[in-house]
């Protein structure tokens, strides 16, 4: 990155944090609301409200970014996308800007992108309560250890995914999920011995947990692959500055198998290989993709 660009991105930081700032303000007014109305109905509409300013702080980032970056873009797949419809939204994971990628593209194209947090990100200065407003669920997994010191904790992960999933049923939304669960690196890469190119390897628990909580409602799965040029540096600071000049997303949808929320991941050995089996294809197909656009 060259001086220039390194001021691009100050700037366009500085001009995303004031957005931020600004929107949150009747964000929490709405989520103060919320909090305090006992009605169900009320509070569904408030989150509506919430969702509203949420894609408007969403679309001034848009404009931000395309003021200060230089990125052309190339977008495939994006046909009969509705902003009435549930999808499960999965894609691959390389850099912070990712997010902002898929905002830029799905923005008021489908619902609001709803990720799974680590429960600690819910202390994000303006953000985390944000978050909390809008229903973002935050997980907190408990390792193997934990669970044999206190067997009490078995099943609690699966039992706030399933809570927080419910709040989703009342109108159309979007769930998101980094299957791979961290960012790709060459060195992630070969300490997973990874098999494939350019991914890590899928993590099909969580994914596995959010379907079959809304088991019936979830219907789509949305097949995103972000693919940035070979030689480009993957940091925020790049995408925001004008360092990467071209980004590629490609956009599959399929419909998702019934008997995918139907089983027991937890502790049907079966419906566990299964479910993992259909997740590698699905990487498969990725990775595979990802080696079309690279070469």
């Amino acid at each position: 990155m060259n001086l220039l660009h390194k001021i691009r991105a100050v700037v366009a930081l500085v001009a995303m944090f004031i957005n931020t700032f600004v929107m949150v303000m009747p964000l929490y007014v709405l989520a103060l609301l919320k909090l305090i109305l006992p009605v169900e109905m009320i509070r569904v509409w408030l989150s509506k409200g919430i969702v509203i300013i949420s894609e408007a702080w969403i679309a001034n980032n848009n404009a931000i970014i395309a003021l200060f970056g230089s990125v052309r873009w190339q977008v495939e797949g994006l046909e009969g996308l509705s902003r009435k419809q549930w999808y499960f939204v999965v894609s691959n994971h390389q850099s912070w800007s990712d997010i902002l990628v898929l905002q830029r593209i799905f923005n008021r194209r489908i619902p609001l992108l709803k990720f799974f947090l680590k429960q600690e990100l819910i202390k994000v200065p303006l953000l985390g309560l944000a978050w909390w407003a809008l229903d973002f669920p935050f997980m907190k997994r408990y390792t193997r250890a934990e669970i044999e010191k206190n067997p009490e904790l078995k099943g609690k992960d699966v039992e706030t995914t399933r809570l927080a999933c419910q709040k989703f049923e009342y109108f159309p939304t979007s769930v998101m999920n980094f299957l791979e669960g961290t960012r790709f690196t060459p060195d992630k890469q070969a300490q997973q011995q990874s098999p494939y190119r350019h991914l890590l390897k899928p993590k099909s628990g969580g994914a596995a947990f959010a379907l079959g909580a809304m088991a019936g409602t979830l219907k789509t799965l949305v097949d995103v692959t972000i693919v940035y040029p070979k030689d480009a540096p993957r940091t925020l600071f790049a995408f925001l500055g004008g360092s990467i000049k071209d980004i590629k997303v490609i956009v599959r949808q399929q419909e998702i198998p019934t008997w995918v929320s139907s089983g027991d991941y937890e502790n049907d050995a079966d419906f566990r290989e299964r479910f993992q089996q259909w997740i590698s294809e699905i990487w498969v197909n990725k990775d595979a993709c990802l080696s079309e656009q690279l070469r």
